[in-house]
């Protein structure tokens, strides 16, 4: 016969209301008990039946990880991250592509074709509006992931962007580099490239350096690294240093300057953003900003999972921390 709920209740010496909370809101239960639980469950080899708990919840444990495109590697880096933590509470991640449309993105939120067999939303959107969220978030529960700033009534986890491009634009200017280019997408006033615009102008302007000489606002794509890249190189006085704002740019423009035979990085030095396995596996690898994923995905679940339960109150805003991780593609230059 099945293992349920009631036999492990009776082999970890609990209730089946306690049972039921490590299984779905596992941050509510205290340690000790947790792990008493969670070895019972183990030991027992028990798995929560998802068609009766949705008949008595009216939930389908189905949560949606919304993103804009499904080809930027930060966002399967983070669903690797997510995927765990819904495990733990029997959840199953549901990824949906927006492509930063803003009808896709509100008819995921509105109750469109698939948003209704969400139990919740985890959501990285690009141009909606803070009245578009807070409606949305009246009817279920949503998180925001990434840095765009949707104002204060819905729980957002995110690294602080700004800090983190001030961070990596000093590791340029500290490591002699004085031409610095920077490279990413128009977004939102408030959105993820206003605030690492707002980190690089800040560092640059801190040091005397003109941070707006090499600005390019481009897609962020290889291809649009690599164009970027080479347009600025047909100038008379190219740039000895790039922070680009993903990963993905930052590969492309490298990819440009080894084209025109320039050497990385003692000609020109590259730092971009998002810690993505393909630029630790570069020629040379790649210098890049890493944000802490792990914790974004656990306290992005650990958020959402309160608001199923029930939880109600005023929107938290959290940050998740960074680290440059300091690689071949930006080592300082000899004196």
């Amino acid at each position: 016969m099945a293992v349920t709920a009631h036999d492990v209740a009776k082999a970890a010496g609990v209730s089946q209301r306690t049972v039921s909370n490590v299984v779905n809101i596992p941050e509510r239960v205290g340690s000790e008990t947790r792990k008493r639980v969670q070895a019972a469950i183990a030991e027992l080899g028990y798995r929560p039946n998802p068609h009766a708990r949705g008949l008595r919840t009216r939930r389908t444990g189905v949560i949606a990880f919304v993103v804009p495109e499904l080809d930027i590697p930060y966002f399967s880096d983070l669903a690797r991250s997510l995927i765990p933590e819904l495990d733990r509470r029997a959840l199953t991640l549901v990824v949906d592509q927006t492509n930063g449309d803003p009808a896709r993105e509100r008819a995921v939120l509105r109750g469109g074709s698939v948003s209704a067999t969400f139990d919740g939303v985890l959501l990285n959107a690009l141009n909606l509006t803070a009245a578009d969220i807070e409606a949305a978030a009246a009817s279920q529960p949503i998180v925001l992931l990434g840095e765009e700033d949707y104002g204060p009534s819905v729980d957002q986890i995110a690294v602080d962007g700004v800090e983190a491009a001030y961070v990596a634009t000093r590791h340029l200017i500290e490591t002699g580099r004085t031409r610095i280019a920077a490279l990413g997408r128009q977004s939102r006033e408030a959105g993820t490239t206003a605030q690492r615009e707002a980190g690089f102008v800040k560092a640059m302007e801190e040091a005397g350096l003109d941070p707006f000489r090499y600005m390019t606002l481009v897609e962020y794509t290889r291809a649009s690294g690599a164009a970027a890249m080479r347009s600025m190189l047909e100038g008379t006085d190219p740039p000895d240093g790039v922070f680009c704002f993903n990963d993905l740019l930052a590969l492309g423009a490298m990819r440009a300057a080894w084209e025109r035979g320039l050497r990385i990085p003692e000609q020109v030095a590259f730092v971009g953003f998002d810690d993505v396995e393909d630029g630790r596996y570069a020629m040379p690898s790649l210098t890049s900003v890493a944000p802490d994923k792990a914790t974004i995905a656990r306290r992005a679940v650990e958020m959402l999972t309160e608001r199923i339960a029930g939880h109600t109150g005023p929107g938290r805003r959290e940050r998740a921390g960074f680290e440059l991780v300091v690689r071949e593609s930006s080592a300082p230059l000899e004196a």
